[in-house]
C-alpha cells in the first residue's frame, strides 16, 4: 500500500519539512497570515446544523457546529440513499396517457392520490444522513474563534486557553482529518448515530420540514468502541449498508490526531476498501503531510479563475459559492443534490428528501461551472445523467410509452422517479433541459470526443422522444399536456391545454442544439431533419405589450417564485439583447411584468435567477441589486441559501428556512454573467456591470468556443483583454475599444465585422492581447 508520504515529490522537501514544523510546533500556520476577507470567521460556534462550517470533497461532507456542550462534526456521504421504489409506479395507471385521460375527464383527484401523495406519505426513497462526531469541549473553557480558510478548506477552532482544533476533508481521498493541539487533558470523542430505530416521533412532519428518520424502519446500527477507535455499521433498505470508522492517537503531550471515513456497499459509487481500512491507512500519514497534498488540490482549483469587484459583499459571496461548488462536485462522486453532502443533522430526513430536482434545482446548481472554468466539476452532472440513461430509457418506455429518452423531474441517486407534483416530477420536457448541459459542456470545452460519444447521442435520443410524444395538428406540433413549473402548483389547472412557453422554449432549443451538433459532426441529413422539425413548432407566445406569457392566452398571473416562462431569455438565450430591438423589447417587457406583480411569492433562488436575467438584459445596476438582495436576505451566516427571507425587510412573504443549494450557485453564475457573456458565439466583456464599478478585473473566465478570457477595467475604462484559445477556431469579440484605438498582439488574422465586432482567427494555444490606445491630449 503506497502511503501519501511516498507521493511527496523530492523537490522542496526541506521547505515542506519546515512547513510541517511550523504546523506542529507553532500552532496554525494560517495564524501568521492575514485572513482572506472571503473566509468564514466567527466568534462562537453555531448551535444549528444548517449554520455549521461546511467541508467537503464531493463524496464526503461535514458541518462543524455545537450541540449542547459538545463540538459536533456532522458526517455525510453523497451516495447514502434509501432507494426503495414507489409502489404506485408499478401500477398499470402509471402512464402519461392515463394522466391525460383523467385531466380530460376532470377526475384528477385519482392522479393526485396515486402519484402526488406518495411523496408526502412515504419517507423514502430519500437521501439519508450518516452520523456525527462529538467532542466534549466544556472543560476547554471559552471559545476564541472559529475560522474557515477558503484557500485550503481548513477549519480551525481556537479556545482562549490556547487549545486548537484543525479539521479538513481530504481533497484526494474519502477521509476526514482532525488535530487537537495544546490540550491539557485527553478529550472525550464519541460517534453519534442517527435515530433510525425507536418509536416514530412527529407523524405530522412533511417533505419540507423533513420526516422522522424512524419512519425508515431500519434496525439499530452496530457500534463497536475500542481505545482510540469507533466503528459503526448501519443496514439500510435492501442490501445497502454503510460504515463509519473513526481512529485517533496521541502524537505528543497535548496533541491528538485523528481520521474518519464513511464507505457504502452496493451503490454505483461503492469501492472495495472499507471505512476501517481507509482510516487506518490515513493515520499512517501525519496530519501535516496529508494537509500539504490537500492544500495543493485547492490551490489548483482556485488557480482556474478569479474576480475582483468594487462591491466587496458580492465578491465575497462569489468566492464562498465557488468554495461550495468545489466542495460538493467532484469527479467520481454523484452530482449536487438539494443539499449535496450536507444532509440535515436534526433527526429528520432533509428538506424535500435531499433529492435530484430536475425542474430547476440541479440545473441552477451547475450554471456557474462553465464560465468559471471548472469544467471537470461541471461534467460531474452530465456524467451522472449519462450513467443513468438506461434507467431513464426504461422510464420513458413505461410512462410515456415512446422510444427515446426523458428523465424524471424528481429522481433518486440512480435516476428512478420519486413522484411529487407530477406536472414537474414527471414532466415531458425534463431531458430537453438536461440536454442543454451536454451542449454547454461541449461548447465551453470544444471536446469533440464528448460531442460524438455523449452530447449528440443524448440530444439525438431526447429529440426523437419529443418527436414521438408530440401531436401534430396541421403544420404545427404540440405536447398532449403541457405545464410551466410551478404555476398552479399541483392542481389540474397546472396542466395547460396549449403548449407553455417553458416547454416550447426547451423543445425549440433542443432542435437548435441538435442541428448545430449535427452540422459540426458533418451529419448533413440529421441537420436538415432537425431544422425541419424545428419549423413545425410554433413561436413563443407574447402579450399585446410584448412580454412572454405562461402560454397562449395565459398572462403571468401573480407573483411567483419560478420564472419558468422566461427560460427562453435565460438560461437558453433564445431571446437575447444582441439579436436586436425586438428581443430587447420582449426582455424589458417580461422583466417589467415580474416587478409589477411584486416579490411576495419569490424564494431566494428567484433573486439569484433574476440577477442572471438582468445581466442578459445588460442592466448591471439591477443585476447587482438582485444578487445583493439574495446575499443579504436569503442566506445564513455560513452563506447557505434557505429559500425564505430571513431579513424581516419584506423581500418575500416566504420566511421559512429550508436549506437548498441551487440559489447559491445561481448567484455565482449571475456574477459571471455580469462580467463575461458568450451566447451566440460572441464574446462580450463587462456586458452588465454598474456604472459605478470603475475598477473591475477577472482572470480566466471561460467563453464558449474554449476561450479563456481575462480583462481589466480601470478608472471606468477597459484597458486590457487577454484571451487564450485552447482549441483554435474563429472568435468573435464585441470590442469595448474604438476602431483605430486598439492594439492587438498575437493574432494572425483580424477583421472588423462591424465597428464594435472583431473577427479573429486563432490556432490552439494562441495568446491574444488587446489594449486600448488612449487619445492624445491636445496641447
Amino acid at each position: 500500500m503506497k502511503k501519501k508520504s511516498d507521493w511527496l515529490d523530492p523537490v522542496g522537501v526541506a521547505f515542506k519539512g519546515l512547513l510541517i514544523m511550523l504546523l506542529l510546533h507553532h500552532g496554525s500556520y494560517l495564524a501568521s497570515q492575514d485572513f482572506s476577507p472571503h473566509d468564514l470567521h466567527f466568534q462562537k460556534l453555531s448551535e444549528r446544523w444548517d449554520e455549521g462550517i461546511p467541508l467537503g470533497n464531493g463524496m464526503l461532507g461535514a458541518l462543524v457546529w455545537k450541540k449542547d456542550s459538545n463540538l459536533r462534526i456532522s458526517l455525510d456521504r453523497a451516495d447514502l440513499w434509501d432507494l426503495r421504489p414507489v409502489k404506485e409506479f408499478s401500477l398499470p395507471q402509471f402512464s402519461f396517457k392515463w394522466v391525460k385521460e383523467q385531466v380530460d375527464e376532470k377526475t384528477y383527484d385519482s392522479v393526485q392520490q396515486l402519484f402526488d401523495l406518495p411523496y408526502e406519505r412515504d419517507p423514502a426513497p430519500a437521501k439519508i444522513p450518516a452520523g456525527a462526531l462529538e467532542f466534549a469541549i466544556k472543560f476547554l473553557g471559552p471559545l476564541k474563534n472559529i475560522h474557515l480558510s477558503l484557500d485550503d478548506a481548513l477549519c480551525s477552532v481556537k479556545w482562549m486557553n490556547g487549545a486548537e482544533l484543525k479539521a479538513f476533508i481530504d481533497a484526494n481521498e474519502p477521509v476526514g482529518r482532525f488535530r487537537f493541539e495544546n490540550l491539557k487533558d485527553d478529550i472525550p470523542i464519541n460517534l453519534i448515530i442517527p435515530p433510525y430505530s425507536g418509536k416514530t416521533g412527529n407523524p405530522g412532519n412533511n417533505s419540507v420540514t423533513g420526516q422522522d428518520l424512524q419512519r425508515l424502519g431500519y434496525p439499530e446500527g452496530k457500534v463497536e468502541t475500542l481505545p482510540g477507535s469507533i466503528y459503526y455499521k448501519q443496514q439500510g433498505w435492501g442490501d445497502f449498508f454503510y460504515e463509519i470508522a473513526v481512529m485517533w492517537r496521541k502524537i505528543s503531550d497535548g496533541v491528538i490526531e485523528g481520521a474518519w471515513s464513511i464507505t457504502s456497499k452496493n451503490t454505483a459509487y461503492s469501492g472495495d476498501k472499507s471505512a476501517w481500512a481507509w482510516t487506518y491507512d490515513a493515520l499512517e500519514t501525519s496530519f501535516s503531510e496529508a494537509y500539504l497534498l490537500h492544500a495543493r488540490w485547492w490551490k489548483a482549483y482556485w488557480a482556474k479563475s478569479a474576480i475582483h469587484l468594487p462591491d466587496s459583499m458580492l465578491e465575497t459571496q462569489w468566492y464562498r459559492e465557488m468554495y461550495k461548488f468545489g466542495s460538493a462536485s467532484r469527479k467520481g462522486a454523484p452530482p449536487i443534490t438539494l443539499q449535496a453532502i450536507w444532509t440535515a443533522d436534526n433527526g429528520y430526513l432533509p428538506p424535500w428528501k435531499g433529492d435530484f430536482h430536475n425542474d430547476l434545482n440541479t440545473q441552477l446548481s451547475y450554471w456557474p461551472g462553465y464560465s468559471s472554468n471548472h469544467l471537470e466539476e461541471s461534467q460531474v452532472f452530465t456524467d451522472w445523467i449519462w450513467q443513468n440513461r438506461g434507467v431513464a430509457e426504461k422510464f420513458t418506455q413505461t410512462y410515456f410509452q415512446t422510444e427515446g429518452l426523458n428523465y424524471p423531474g424528481v429522481s433518486t441517486l440512480t435516476g428512478e422517479p420519486m413522484g411529487g407534483w407530477i406536472q414537474y416530477a414527471l414532466s415531458p420536457s425534463v431531458s430537453a433541459w438536461l440536454a442543454q448541459h451536454f451542449y454547454l459542456q461541449w461548447k465551453y470545452s470544444m471536446d469533440t470526443t464528448f460531442l460524438m460519444e455523449q452530447a449528440y447521442p443524448f440530444i439525438f435520443k431526447t429529440a426523437l422522444y419529443i418527436n414521438d410524444i408530440s401531436v401534430k395538428e396541421g403544420k404545427r406540433r404540440r405536447l398532449p399536456l403541457s405545464s410551466s413549473p410551478e404555476f398552479n402548483d399541483n392542481s389540474v389547472n397546472a396542466w395547460f391545454p396549449v403548449i407553455t412557453n417553458f416547454d416550447l422554449a426547451l423543445i425549440r432549443n433542443l432542435y437548435i442544439m441538435a442541428a448545430e451538433m449535427a452540422e459540426t459532426l458533418g451529419k448533413e441529413n440529421d441537420q436538415l431533419y432537425w431544422n425541419k422539425l424545428l419549423r413545425e413548432w410554433p413561436g413563443l407566445a407574447l402579450s399585446d405589450h410584448k412580454s412572454l406569457l405562461i402560454a397562449p392566452g395565459y398572462p403571468y398571473p401573480e407573483s411567483h417564485r419560478h420564472f419558468s416562462h422566461l427560460i427562453s431569455i435565460h438560461p437558453l438565450g433564445l431571446i437575447d439583447k444582441s439579436c436586436g430591438k425586438k428581443d430587447s423589447e420582449i426582455i424589458n417587457a417580461s422583466l417589467a411584468d415580474l416587478y409589477q406583480k411584486g416579490t411576495d411569492n419569490w424564494c431566494g433562488y428567484s433573486y439569484a435567477w433574476l440577477g442572471n436575467l438582468e445581466a442578459r438584459a445588460g442592466k448591471g445596476e439591477d443585476a447587482a441589486t438582485a444578487l445583493k438582495t439574495f446575499s443579504t436576505c436569503f442566506c445564513l451566516p455560513n452563506s447557505f441559501h434557505v429559500n425564505g427571507d430571513q431579513s424581516g425587510t419584506g423581500k418575500s412573504k416566504f420566511t421559512y428556512r429550508p436549506f437548498t443549494l441551487e440559489g447559491n450557485f445561481a448567484f455565482a453564475a449571475g456574477i459571471q454573467e455580469m462580467l463575461l457573456q458568450s451566447q451566440w458565439d460572441v464574446i462580450r466583456v463587462f456586458p452588465a456591470i454598474p456604472a459605478s464599478w470603475k475598477d473591475v478585473t477577472f482572470t480566466n473566465l471561460r467563453a464558449q468556443g474554449a476561450f479563456l478570457v481575462s480583462a481589466v477595467k480601470k478608472d471606468g475604462k477597459v484597458t486590457e483583454i487577454n484571451i487564450l484559445s485552447e482549441k483554435g477556431g474563429r472568435m468573435l469579440l464585441q470590442t469595448p475599444f474604438a476602431k483605430g484605438r486598439i492594439k492587438i498582439e498575437g493574432a494572425s488574422r483580424v477583421k472588423f465585422r462591424k465597428a464594435d465586432l472583431l473577427e479573429i482567427d486563432t490556432k490552439p494555444g494562441d495568446k491574444i492581447t488587446l489594449t486600448g490606445i488612449p487619445k492624445r491630449k491636445k496641447n
